[in-house]
């Protein structure tokens, strides 16, 4: 398993990383973002939005779950957030199986929807509207990934 840890000092400078992450990304990718409300994860789904050449204006899916957007490949952002402890089948997994890209907040709450490989990337909220963001590459081609970005 590779990891790599970056800093972003700003909200633009989030938006590039995630501009970097999203040009690098491969049909079926499915990242995993974690961290406490307003860390940064909406804010870094916006830049790999804008990687895939998406220009529709990115919002957090807190209340309906799941946003989809159009660009180079489509982008699905999943908010489980409000899924907790909710074991009914809302037909998510035929998403991971489109040639599509899968972003995906507050994935422990639903852990039977988390594939074998994947990209992890927990953000920590520092002083100063810093960010740090750690991915951890499950799988060879989120390997790959890493050291495309890294």
């Amino acid at each position: 398993m590779h990891e790599y840890s970056t800093q972003t000092n700003s909200r633009e400078e989030t938006h590039l990383l995630g501009e970097k992450i999203g040009s690098h990304l491969k049909g079926n990718m499915v990242i995993l973002l974690d961290g406490d409300l307003g860390a940064g994860k909406t804010t870094l789904t916006q830049g790999i939005a804008k990687g895939l050449n998406i220009k529709k204006n990115v919002t957090s899916p807190t209340f309906t779950i799941l946003k989809i957007y159009h660009g180079d490949m489509t982008l699905y952002h999943i908010d489980a957030y409000r899924l907790e402890g909710i074991s009914q089948d809302l037909g998510f997994e035929e998403l991971l199986d489109d040639d599509g890209v899968t972003v995906i907040e507050w994935a422990q709450y639903v852990p039977d929807l988390i594939p074998e490989e994947y990209l992890e990337i927990s953000v920590n909220l520092l002083e100063n509207d810093a960010r740090n963001f750690h991915m951890k590459a499950y799988g060879k081609q989120y390997e790959e990934l890493l050291e495309e970005i890294a």
